[in-house]
This record gives C-alpha cells, structure tokens and sequence, in this order.
C-alpha cells in the first residue's frame, strides 16, 4: 500500500521517456546486413511500393498526384459489390439485367459482350468486370445495386473516404475519363490492402487468367500474372490520358507487396516497371513482426486506485518492413505521462511507442489501457492526493 511517509522518500520520477529492449516477441535474425542499392526509377507522374502487412511506403514518386485511375476504378467498384455480398444484400445467384445504358457503355471499350435486355447472375458480371474489365458487366451491376449508376458513385466515394483515400472522387463506376473523376497512387494501395485483407476469398478471382461468356473467351490483361507466379492481382487500366497504368499484388514467403504504376507508355512497359518495383522490394528488404496487439507490453503504476498497477499495450499487432540485416538497429520508445490517475477506462489511450530506423521513426502506435482501472475509495484517494501533492506532481 502507497503511504505518505514511503512515498517522502521517493526522489527519482517516472520519466517521460523510457527506452524499451529491442523487440524481443521474435527471436533476433543473425545480422546479416546487405547493401540497399536506390529505389529503381521510372519516367512517369506517379508510382508507389507498398508493403502490405504494414501500410509502410518503401518506394514512391508523387504518391499523392491526383491522376485519371482508368479500369483500375472497377477495384473500387468490386469492393462496394464485395460489402454487399458479405452483409447478404447481394447474392452471386442473383439475376441482373443488361440495360441499354449499361450495353451502350461497353460499345468501344472493354465489354462483356452481353445482349441487351438479357439477365446475366451477379458471379458472371463479377467476372466479367474483374477478369475481362468489362463496362457493360460494370455498369450493369451498378444500376443493380443502386438504382442509377451516379448513385453507385456515391456508394464507391462514401466507401473511399471509410479506408482513407483522401485524394480520390469518383464520378463513375468503370473509370472513363471526367475532370472530376481521379485518385493517387497512395489510394489505390490502400484500396488494394482494403480488399485483401477484408475479402480474401473474393480476392482471389483477380488471379484468373481467362474468362468465358457467350462463347467468347477473354484474357486477363494483367500479363504478371503469367510472368511471375508470385502476382496474384489486381487491375489494369487505360485510357489515352491516362496512360497505361497497372495496381499489382504479389506474395512471397510471409511477405506481400502493392505496386502501383500510373501514366506508363504500353502493356510491356507498366508489367515491367511493375515487376522492377516487386523485385526491389522482395530482394532488399523483410518484413517483422514487432509486437503482439493487445499483449502486456508495459507495467504502470496506478494512483488514486485500489489497483497499484496497469498493463499498457497496443491496439493491434505492429509490423515493419526495413532494409535487410538492420533489425538490431531498430531502437523503440514509450512516451507516458509521470503520473497515472485512476479511473482509467479500458482501450484509453495513455502513452504512445515510436519505433525508430536511423532517427527516422517508422513506427508511432498508442499506447493503450488494457484493463479498466476503478478510482479507489474516499481513504484512497485522500492519501494519494497528499502523497502526490508531496512528490509534486
């Protein structure tokens, strides 16, 4: 029990800054440091490689570029149709209508080839939208689920705001070309881990290669996925303004990358520079777990509360992604107030980690309450407040 007279004799504070041991969760790799040549570097408005696990940025060039996104618009478009089947307002058997709009808006560009005024199940569109790009197929189930395509618009920019892509707006649901119609490469990568991790079963439909419909069978534009058996997604995209622009996905080990490539010259040269960005990626660096979310990470004591004492931890897991052999270098510190002051609720935020690579910080979580802590009695909270009000604090 904390007493005045013991506490007199206190005369070292808590610090505000406490340097943590280096993440011990996992044991420590052998440091086998290697050298990390530069990012490679293309010729076009924006590009951006993404780790997965992490969010982490390891390579980019005007990631925040407002551009024309093309068909890679249909991911965003797949991920509203994705929340709908999950919640069981949509389903894959379900019937959907061609109508002239939508088979109007397949002539000239990528189609499904569906006949007008047929019904076609929601799973065949789906494919034929993701697999074959097809407008029709788009905008079909756009007029579908919302009544109007501009209606489904608005469901694909409410849902890009909830994942944070803050510099996105969509005015259509197949990506042709509008002033206002635009998003960044950042925002493409966080829709890409937005779909991955919250539909993976639905995910794996960007790695079929072919698709057929009224006997027309169509190829998968993505050719990485022919090329590298790692590729496992997403989305090609091209309109004359917009170049040729590619949002890819690739998975090898227990690590998996994003790369993003707007505004390149041909097919050929969007796989290519996409590929170069994978490799780099894969070659160079690894991936880490942390630290456990929702694990005891730190002992706080508690005053004005019948409980001495609180465990600190993090919300979720935390990952890094870092240049290969330099995980010894990674140097990781709490930042917590002298004093902690009953009642605490649980999930409260009280402190915050930063973990950090060459002075630059990669890693900035809270630190959170894992417990509810009560305030204490009358007697209690007397005699804190008189031990504190000693201590100075």
């Amino acid at each position: 029990m904390k007493i005045c007279l013991s506490l007199l004799l206190l005369f070292v504070l808590t610090p505000a800054w406490a340097q943590l041991p280096q993440p011990a969760l996992l044991p420590v790799p052998p440091p086998v440091r290697a050298p990390t040549p530069a990012p490679p570097k293309f010729d076009l408005p924006s590009y951006l490689l993404m780790d997965f696990s992490s969010g982490q940025v390891m390579v980019s060039k005007d990631p925040e570029s407002k551009l024309e996104p093309a068909s890679i618009t249909k991911v965003m478009a797949a991920y509203v149709l994705f929340n709908e089947l999950a919640a069981s307002r949509l389903k894959l058997e379900e019937q959907v209508l061609m109508s002239e709009n939508a088979w109007n808006t397949g002539l000239g560009g990528s189609r499904m080839f569906v006949p007008v005024n047929t019904k076609v199940s929601v799973k065949d569109l789906m494919l034929g939208m993701i697999v074959q790009s097809g407008n029709d197929a788009t905008v079909a189930l756009a007029e579908h689920v919302a009544g109007t395509e501009e209606a489904f618009a608005d469901l694909m920019n409410q849902q890009a705001k909830r994942i944070g892509m803050t510099g996105t707006h969509f005015v259509n649901s197949t990506g042709l070309p509008d002033p206002e119609h635009y998003t960044t490469a950042l925002d493409l990568a966080r829709l890409a881990r937005a779909v991955i991790s919250e539909h993976a079963d639905f995910y794996q439909w960007y790695s079929v290669r072919e698709f057929t419909f009224n006997n027309i069978k169509q190829y998968n534009r993505n050719s990485l996925l022919s090329r590298d058996p790692t590729v496992d997604g997403m989305k090609t995209g091209h309109t004359e303004n917009a170049g040729y622009c590619l949002l890819s996905s690739a998975k090898r080990e227990d690590m998996r990358l994003i790369a993003v490539v707007l505004g390149s010259s041909s097919e050929k040269v969007r796989a290519d520079q996409s590929a170069a960005l994978m490799n780099y990626g894969f070659r160079f660096f690894e991936s880490h777990l942390l630290y456990q979310g929702q694990q005891p990470l730190r002992e706080q004591e508690v005053w004005k509360s019948s409980i001495e004492k609180i465990q600190l931890g993090l919300p979720h897991e935390v990952r890094v992604v870092i240049p290969r052999g330099r995980y010894a270098d990674l140097n990781a510190s709490i930042e917590l107030p002298q004093v902690l002051i009953a009642p605490i609720a649980k999930g409260q935020t009280l402190g915050t980690l930063r973990v950090k690579l060459d002075d630059k910080i990669i890693v900035e979580q809270p630190l959170i309450a894992l417990d509810e802590v009560p305030e204490g009695g009358v007697f209690r909270r007397m005699s804190d407040g008189i031990a504190l009000w000693w201590r100075g604090s």
